[in-house]
Protein backbone atom coordinates (compact mmCIF):
# COMPACT_ATOMS: atom_id res chain seq x y z
CA UNK A 1 0.00 0.00 0.00
CA UNK A 2 1.22 3.33 -0.84
CA UNK A 3 0.94 5.60 2.33
CA UNK A 4 0.81 9.12 0.18
CA UNK A 5 -1.67 11.32 0.33
CA UNK A 6 -3.24 12.24 -3.49
CA UNK A 7 -2.87 15.46 -3.84
CA UNK A 8 -6.38 15.95 -3.55
CA UNK A 9 -6.61 13.92 0.08
CA UNK A 10 -3.75 16.18 1.26
CA UNK A 11 -5.90 19.18 0.58
CA UNK A 12 -8.76 17.46 2.50
CA UNK A 13 -6.47 16.40 5.32
CA UNK A 14 -5.23 20.33 5.59
CA UNK A 15 -9.07 21.83 5.41
CA UNK A 16 -10.11 19.19 7.51
CA UNK A 17 -7.11 20.11 10.55
CA UNK A 18 -7.80 23.45 10.20
CA UNK A 19 -11.58 23.05 10.52
CA UNK A 20 -11.36 20.67 13.62
CA UNK A 21 -8.00 22.94 14.97
CA UNK A 22 -10.52 26.37 15.03
CA UNK A 23 -13.66 24.58 16.33
CA UNK A 24 -12.57 22.45 18.69
CA UNK A 25 -11.62 25.96 20.54
CA UNK A 26 -14.68 27.66 19.86
CA UNK A 27 -16.66 24.72 21.44
CA UNK A 28 -14.53 23.25 24.35
CA UNK A 29 -12.05 26.59 24.72
CA UNK A 30 -8.77 26.80 23.75
CA UNK A 31 -6.90 23.68 25.01
CA UNK A 32 -9.67 22.63 26.60
CA UNK A 33 -9.98 18.53 27.03
CA UNK A 34 -13.43 17.80 25.76
CA UNK A 35 -12.27 14.27 27.00
CA UNK A 36 -11.66 12.06 23.86
CA UNK A 37 -14.06 10.05 22.45
CA UNK A 38 -14.99 7.14 24.39
CA UNK A 39 -15.20 9.52 27.60
CA UNK A 40 -17.32 11.83 25.32
CA UNK A 41 -19.70 9.02 24.93
CA UNK A 42 -19.96 7.91 28.75
CA UNK A 43 -19.48 11.33 30.40
CA UNK A 44 -22.60 13.16 29.42
CA UNK A 45 -24.07 13.60 33.18
CA UNK A 46 -22.54 17.24 33.35
CA UNK A 47 -25.71 19.26 31.46
CA UNK A 48 -23.63 22.08 30.29
CA UNK A 49 -20.40 19.45 29.13
CA UNK A 50 -23.42 17.89 27.15
CA UNK A 51 -24.86 20.80 25.64
CA UNK A 52 -21.04 21.37 24.32
CA UNK A 53 -21.53 18.23 22.62
CA UNK A 54 -24.26 19.02 20.99
CA UNK A 55 -23.52 22.40 19.76
CA UNK A 56 -19.95 20.36 18.15
CA UNK A 57 -22.41 17.98 16.87
CA UNK A 58 -24.36 20.84 15.25
CA UNK A 59 -21.10 22.02 13.99
CA UNK A 60 -19.81 18.31 12.39
CA UNK A 61 -23.40 18.18 10.36
CA UNK A 62 -23.45 22.18 8.98
CA UNK A 63 -19.81 21.23 8.13
CA UNK A 64 -20.48 18.39 6.17
CA UNK A 65 -18.83 15.76 8.43
CA UNK A 66 -20.94 14.17 10.86
CA UNK A 67 -21.19 11.00 8.57
CA UNK A 68 -18.37 10.91 5.99
CA UNK A 69 -18.91 7.44 6.01
CA UNK A 70 -22.87 7.65 4.77
CA UNK A 71 -23.75 7.11 1.48
CA UNK A 72 -24.95 10.85 -0.26
CA UNK A 73 -28.29 9.22 -0.57
CA UNK A 74 -29.05 9.41 3.13
CA UNK A 75 -27.21 12.25 3.90
CA UNK A 76 -24.09 11.42 4.06
CA UNK A 77 -20.69 12.51 2.45
CA UNK A 78 -20.18 9.44 0.38
CA UNK A 79 -16.53 9.68 1.28
CA UNK A 80 -13.79 7.17 -0.26
CA UNK A 81 -12.22 4.97 2.19
CA UNK A 82 -8.74 7.13 2.22
CA UNK A 83 -11.02 10.20 3.17
CA UNK A 84 -12.72 8.13 6.01
CA UNK A 85 -9.45 7.32 7.41
CA UNK A 86 -8.04 10.28 7.34
CA UNK A 87 -11.13 12.06 9.48
CA UNK A 88 -10.27 9.02 11.56
CA UNK A 89 -6.57 10.21 12.23
CA UNK A 90 -7.40 13.96 12.20
CA UNK A 91 -10.27 13.99 14.80
CA UNK A 92 -8.21 11.81 17.23
CA UNK A 93 -5.59 13.71 17.40
CA UNK A 94 -6.99 16.32 18.55
CA UNK A 95 -8.88 13.73 21.17
CA UNK A 96 -12.47 14.93 19.81
CA UNK A 97 -15.43 12.43 19.49
CA UNK A 98 -15.76 11.36 15.96
CA UNK A 99 -19.21 11.54 15.58
CA UNK A 100 -20.53 14.08 17.54
CA UNK A 101 -22.98 13.39 20.33
CA UNK A 102 -24.33 10.38 18.50
CA UNK A 103 -22.00 8.11 18.66
CA UNK A 104 -24.35 5.10 18.68
CA UNK A 105 -26.21 6.14 15.72
CA UNK A 106 -24.09 7.30 13.18
CA UNK A 107 -21.40 4.35 13.42
CA UNK A 108 -23.62 1.77 13.68
CA UNK A 109 -27.34 2.12 14.00
CA UNK A 110 -27.71 4.21 11.51
CA UNK A 111 -25.92 1.54 9.16
CA UNK A 112 -28.15 -0.84 10.08
CA UNK A 113 -30.80 0.14 9.10
CA UNK A 114 -29.71 1.40 6.00
CA UNK A 115 -28.77 -2.42 5.32
CA UNK A 116 -31.89 -3.63 6.95
CA UNK A 117 -34.11 -1.54 7.66
CA UNK A 118 -37.96 -0.28 5.76
CA UNK A 119 -38.03 2.10 3.61
CA UNK A 120 -40.26 4.23 5.78
CA UNK A 121 -37.52 3.57 8.80
CA UNK A 122 -35.09 4.82 6.67
CA UNK A 123 -37.09 8.07 5.65
CA UNK A 124 -38.22 8.82 9.71
CA UNK A 125 -35.02 8.41 11.59
CA UNK A 126 -31.73 8.70 9.32
CA UNK A 127 -31.56 12.17 8.61
CA UNK A 128 -32.43 13.22 12.49
CA UNK A 129 -29.35 10.76 13.65
CA UNK A 130 -27.37 13.00 11.42
CA UNK A 131 -28.31 16.66 12.81
CA UNK A 132 -28.69 15.27 16.17
CA UNK A 133 -32.16 15.72 16.32
CA UNK A 134 -32.66 12.58 18.05
CA UNK A 135 -30.03 11.35 20.09
CA UNK A 136 -29.77 7.35 20.57
CA UNK A 137 -28.66 4.22 22.67
CA UNK A 138 -28.58 0.38 22.69
CA UNK A 139 -30.56 -1.92 24.60
CA UNK A 140 -28.53 -5.18 24.36
CA UNK A 141 -26.87 -6.45 27.71
CA UNK A 142 -28.70 -7.08 30.64
CA UNK A 143 -27.59 -8.11 34.00
CA UNK A 144 -27.73 -12.03 33.55
CA UNK A 145 -27.02 -11.45 29.78
CA UNK A 146 -23.79 -9.39 29.17
CA UNK A 147 -20.89 -11.15 26.90
CA UNK A 148 -23.40 -13.83 26.37
CA UNK A 149 -25.93 -11.78 24.43
CA UNK A 150 -28.27 -14.77 23.72
CA UNK A 151 -29.11 -15.11 26.73
CA UNK A 152 -31.55 -12.06 26.97
CA UNK A 153 -34.85 -12.31 29.22
CA UNK A 154 -36.39 -9.17 28.46
CA UNK A 155 -39.63 -9.58 27.18
CA UNK A 156 -42.01 -8.85 23.98
CA UNK A 157 -45.36 -10.15 23.69
CA UNK A 158 -47.52 -9.23 20.38
CA UNK A 159 -51.10 -7.59 21.24
CA UNK A 160 -52.69 -5.73 18.45
CA UNK A 161 -50.44 -3.70 16.86
CA UNK A 162 -48.01 -3.58 19.34
CA UNK A 163 -45.28 -5.04 21.39
CA UNK A 164 -45.20 -5.31 24.84
CA UNK A 165 -42.30 -5.11 26.64
CA UNK A 166 -41.00 -6.16 30.26
CA UNK A 167 -37.79 -6.56 31.32
CA UNK A 168 -34.18 -4.86 32.32
CA UNK A 169 -31.49 -3.76 30.20
CA UNK A 170 -27.88 -2.50 31.95
CA UNK A 171 -25.01 -0.24 30.96
CA UNK A 172 -26.98 1.56 28.37
CA UNK A 173 -24.84 4.27 27.97
CA UNK A 174 -26.21 7.77 26.72
CA UNK A 175 -29.85 6.22 28.23
CA UNK A 176 -30.95 9.50 30.11
CA UNK A 177 -29.86 11.15 27.31
CA UNK A 178 -31.27 9.13 24.31
CA UNK A 179 -34.25 10.16 22.27
CA UNK A 180 -34.77 6.53 20.87
CA UNK A 181 -33.59 2.98 21.68
CA UNK A 182 -32.53 0.11 19.56
CA UNK A 183 -33.67 -2.96 21.82
CA UNK A 184 -33.07 -6.61 21.71
CA UNK A 185 -36.08 -8.79 23.13
CA UNK A 186 -37.26 -12.27 23.14
CA UNK A 187 -40.15 -12.65 21.60
CA UNK A 188 -40.93 -16.25 21.75
CA UNK A 189 -39.43 -17.65 24.98
CA UNK A 190 -39.42 -21.28 24.02
CA UNK A 191 -37.25 -21.02 20.62
CA UNK A 192 -33.40 -22.21 21.24
CA UNK A 193 -31.16 -19.71 22.16
CA UNK A 194 -30.28 -17.92 19.64
CA UNK A 195 -33.82 -17.90 18.03
CA UNK A 196 -36.90 -15.82 19.11
CA UNK A 197 -34.93 -12.59 19.50
CA UNK A 198 -36.68 -9.29 17.85
CA UNK A 199 -34.85 -6.01 17.15
CA UNK A 200 -37.08 -3.16 17.81
CA UNK A 201 -37.07 0.82 17.76
CA UNK A 202 -38.39 2.01 21.31
CA UNK A 203 -39.14 5.89 21.96
CA UNK A 204 -37.19 6.37 25.18
CA UNK A 205 -40.38 8.63 25.99
CA UNK A 206 -42.45 6.09 26.06
CA UNK A 207 -44.67 5.18 29.33
CA UNK A 208 -43.47 2.39 31.80
CA UNK A 209 -39.89 2.96 30.68
CA UNK A 210 -37.64 4.28 34.09
CA UNK A 211 -34.09 4.85 33.34
CA UNK A 212 -31.66 4.81 36.60
CA UNK A 213 -27.92 6.35 36.42
CA UNK A 214 -24.92 4.02 37.35
CA UNK A 215 -22.48 6.11 38.84
CA UNK A 216 -18.88 4.75 37.52
CA UNK A 217 -15.88 4.80 40.00
CA UNK A 218 -14.47 7.67 38.04
CA UNK A 219 -17.40 9.27 39.77
CA UNK A 220 -19.19 9.50 35.73
CA UNK A 221 -22.58 8.67 35.30
CA UNK A 222 -23.24 7.57 31.67
CA UNK A 223 -24.21 4.36 32.26
CA UNK A 224 -27.79 3.19 33.50
CA UNK A 225 -30.25 0.92 33.93
CA UNK A 226 -33.67 0.93 32.00
CA UNK A 227 -36.71 -0.77 33.32
CA UNK A 228 -39.30 -1.63 31.21
CA UNK A 229 -43.21 -1.94 32.27
CA UNK A 230 -45.67 -2.71 29.99
CA UNK A 231 -43.60 -0.62 27.34
CA UNK A 232 -46.07 -0.61 24.16
CA UNK A 233 -44.17 -0.67 20.87
CA UNK A 234 -45.15 -0.44 17.18
CA UNK A 235 -45.43 -3.07 14.80
CA UNK A 236 -43.82 -1.11 12.73
CA UNK A 237 -41.02 -0.69 14.77
CA UNK A 238 -39.26 -4.28 14.05
CA UNK A 239 -36.71 -4.01 12.52
CA UNK A 240 -35.97 -6.95 10.30
CA UNK A 241 -38.30 -10.31 10.77
CA UNK A 242 -40.20 -11.22 14.13
CA UNK A 243 -38.03 -13.62 15.76
CA UNK A 244 -35.04 -12.98 13.64
CA UNK A 245 -33.44 -10.24 15.39
CA UNK A 246 -30.06 -12.02 16.17
CA UNK A 247 -29.01 -11.81 12.31
CA UNK A 248 -30.09 -8.02 12.86
CA UNK A 249 -28.08 -7.54 15.87
CA UNK A 250 -24.88 -9.22 14.64
CA UNK A 251 -25.02 -6.13 11.84
CA UNK A 252 -24.71 -4.02 14.34
CA UNK A 253 -22.19 -5.39 16.29
CA UNK A 254 -19.88 -5.84 13.45
CA UNK A 255 -20.37 -2.14 12.79
CA UNK A 256 -19.46 -1.27 16.26
CA UNK A 257 -16.48 -3.81 16.12
CA UNK A 258 -15.14 -2.14 12.85
CA UNK A 259 -15.04 1.27 14.62
CA UNK A 260 -13.88 0.02 17.92
CA UNK A 261 -10.52 -0.07 17.02
CA UNK A 262 -10.61 3.39 15.55
CA UNK A 263 -12.42 5.16 18.41
CA UNK A 264 -9.70 5.26 21.11
CA UNK A 265 -7.20 8.04 20.82
CA UNK A 266 -3.71 5.87 21.69
CA UNK A 267 -1.71 7.96 19.82
CA UNK A 268 -2.54 11.11 21.14
CA UNK A 269 -3.14 9.90 25.06
CA UNK A 270 1.16 8.67 24.33
CA UNK A 271 1.92 11.83 22.89
CA UNK A 272 0.59 13.45 26.21
CA UNK A 273 2.41 10.99 28.22
CA UNK A 274 5.87 11.52 26.90
CA UNK A 275 5.51 15.30 27.11
CA UNK A 276 4.40 15.08 30.95
CA UNK A 277 7.59 12.99 31.01
CA UNK A 278 9.09 16.04 30.23
CA UNK A 279 8.42 17.77 32.78
CA UNK A 280 8.48 15.56 35.92
CA UNK A 281 10.84 13.58 37.44
CA UNK A 282 11.34 9.71 38.38
CA UNK A 283 13.90 8.16 40.50
CA UNK A 284 15.24 11.11 41.16
CA UNK A 285 15.76 12.76 37.42
CA UNK A 286 14.07 14.31 34.52
CA UNK A 287 11.74 11.01 33.53
CA UNK A 288 12.31 11.30 29.86
CA UNK A 289 15.75 10.89 30.77
CA UNK A 290 15.15 7.66 32.84
CA UNK A 291 15.96 4.07 30.36
CA UNK A 292 13.01 2.30 31.75
CA UNK A 293 10.87 5.28 30.85
CA UNK A 294 12.34 5.95 27.40
CA UNK A 295 12.02 1.73 26.81
CA UNK A 296 8.84 2.36 27.35
CA UNK A 297 7.75 5.21 25.97
CA UNK A 298 9.35 3.83 23.15
CA UNK A 299 7.37 0.58 23.03
CA UNK A 300 4.43 2.47 23.34
CA UNK A 301 4.88 4.91 20.12
CA UNK A 302 5.67 1.23 18.46
CA UNK A 303 2.74 -0.70 19.55
CA UNK A 304 0.64 2.87 18.49
CA UNK A 305 2.13 2.43 15.06
CA UNK A 306 1.48 -1.04 14.44
CA UNK A 307 -2.13 -0.53 15.61
CA UNK A 308 -2.46 2.43 12.52
CA UNK A 309 -0.73 0.58 10.28
CA UNK A 310 -2.99 -2.86 10.95
CA UNK A 311 -6.00 -0.13 10.49
CA UNK A 312 -4.32 0.37 6.80
CA UNK A 313 -3.97 -3.38 6.42
CA UNK A 314 -7.94 -3.72 6.81
CA UNK A 315 -8.57 -0.26 4.94
CA UNK A 316 -6.54 -1.92 2.10
CA UNK A 317 -8.77 -5.15 1.95
CA UNK A 318 -11.66 -2.60 2.00
CA UNK A 319 -10.65 -0.70 -1.22
CA UNK A 320 -10.00 -4.01 -2.81
CA UNK A 321 -13.94 -4.77 -2.59
CA UNK A 322 -13.73 -7.20 0.54
CA UNK A 323 -16.00 -7.32 3.41
CA UNK A 324 -14.76 -6.38 7.02
CA UNK A 325 -15.26 -9.52 8.98
CA UNK A 326 -14.18 -10.78 12.75
CA UNK A 327 -10.63 -9.41 12.08
CA UNK A 328 -12.35 -6.41 13.18
CA UNK A 329 -11.89 -7.32 16.57
CA UNK A 330 -8.07 -6.85 16.72
CA UNK A 331 -8.72 -3.56 16.39
CA UNK A 332 -10.76 -3.09 19.05
CA UNK A 333 -8.45 -5.89 21.50
CA UNK A 334 -5.53 -4.13 20.40
CA UNK A 335 -6.20 -0.13 20.89
CA UNK A 336 -7.91 -1.20 24.42
CA UNK A 337 -5.58 -3.47 25.80
CA UNK A 338 -2.49 -0.80 24.43
CA UNK A 339 -4.84 2.24 26.19
CA UNK A 340 -4.93 -0.08 29.46
CA UNK A 341 -1.29 -0.38 29.28
CA UNK A 342 -0.24 3.12 28.67
CA UNK A 343 -2.85 4.05 31.52
CA UNK A 344 -0.96 2.06 33.98
CA UNK A 345 2.21 3.23 33.58
CA UNK A 346 1.04 6.34 33.53
CA UNK A 347 -0.17 5.40 37.29
CA UNK A 348 3.61 3.97 37.72
CA UNK A 349 5.22 7.09 36.83
CA UNK A 350 3.45 9.61 38.66
CA UNK A 351 3.54 7.47 41.78
CA UNK A 352 1.77 8.82 44.98
CA UNK A 353 0.34 11.69 42.52
CA UNK A 354 -1.30 9.29 40.19
CA UNK A 355 -3.84 8.49 42.92
CA UNK A 356 -4.47 12.13 43.16
CA UNK A 357 -8.11 13.00 41.73
CA UNK A 358 -9.14 16.28 40.07
CA UNK A 359 -9.69 18.88 41.90
CA UNK A 360 -7.56 18.31 44.73
CA UNK A 361 -4.25 19.85 45.79
CA UNK A 362 -1.47 18.19 43.85
CA UNK A 363 -3.09 16.75 40.93
CA UNK A 364 -1.29 16.65 38.05
CA UNK A 365 -2.71 18.11 34.68
CA UNK A 366 -6.05 18.13 36.50
CA UNK A 367 -5.87 14.80 37.63
CA UNK A 368 -7.18 13.63 34.24
CA UNK A 369 -4.32 10.74 34.35
CA UNK A 370 -5.96 9.30 37.37
CA UNK A 371 -9.52 9.44 35.43
CA UNK A 372 -7.90 7.65 32.85
CA UNK A 373 -6.47 4.71 34.94
CA UNK A 374 -9.76 4.26 36.02
CA UNK A 375 -11.72 4.23 33.09
CA UNK A 376 -9.06 2.16 31.08
CA UNK A 377 -9.48 -1.32 32.64
CA UNK A 378 -13.64 -0.35 31.60
CA UNK A 379 -12.68 -0.02 27.84
CA UNK A 380 -11.72 -3.25 27.76
CA UNK A 381 -14.98 -4.78 28.30
CA UNK A 382 -17.26 -2.39 26.67
CA UNK A 383 -18.18 -3.66 22.94
CA UNK A 384 -17.13 -7.17 23.38
CA UNK A 385 -14.99 -8.01 26.00
CA UNK A 386 -11.07 -8.52 25.53
CA UNK A 387 -11.97 -12.44 26.25
CA UNK A 388 -15.02 -12.25 23.48
CA UNK A 389 -12.66 -10.91 20.61
CA UNK A 390 -9.68 -13.25 21.85
CA UNK A 391 -12.62 -15.98 21.21
CA UNK A 392 -13.88 -14.27 17.54
CA UNK A 393 -9.61 -14.41 16.75
CA UNK A 394 -8.84 -18.08 17.65
CA UNK A 395 -12.09 -19.01 15.83
CA UNK A 396 -12.92 -17.21 13.28
CA UNK A 397 -9.85 -15.87 11.85
CA UNK A 398 -7.24 -18.91 13.54
CA UNK A 399 -9.59 -21.65 12.66
CA UNK A 400 -8.64 -22.88 15.94
CA UNK A 401 -10.43 -26.12 17.62
CA UNK A 402 -12.52 -25.11 20.37
CA UNK A 403 -11.47 -26.92 23.84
Amino acid sequence: MDFRYTPEEEVFRGQLHSWLESTRGDVFGRGGEPGGSTASLLDVGDDSRWQRLLEYHRRLYDAGYAALHWPKEYGGGGATLMEQAIYQDEVLSFGLPLYGANQLAIDRIGPTLMFMGTSEQKERYLHKMLTGEEIWCQGYSEPNAGSDLAGIQTRAAVDGDSFVVNGQKVWTSLAQRADMQVLLVRTDPNAPKHKGISYLLVDMKSPGITIRALVQITGEAGFNEVFYDNVRVPKENLVGEINQGWQVSIATLMYERISGGTRHPVQRTITELLSLSRRIEFEGIPANQHPYVRHKLAQFAVEAECLRLSRYRSLTSQLKGKIPGPESSFGKLFATELNLRVAMFADELLGPYGTVDKGSLGAVEGGRWMQRTLAARGLTIAAGSSEIQHNIIGERVLKLPKG
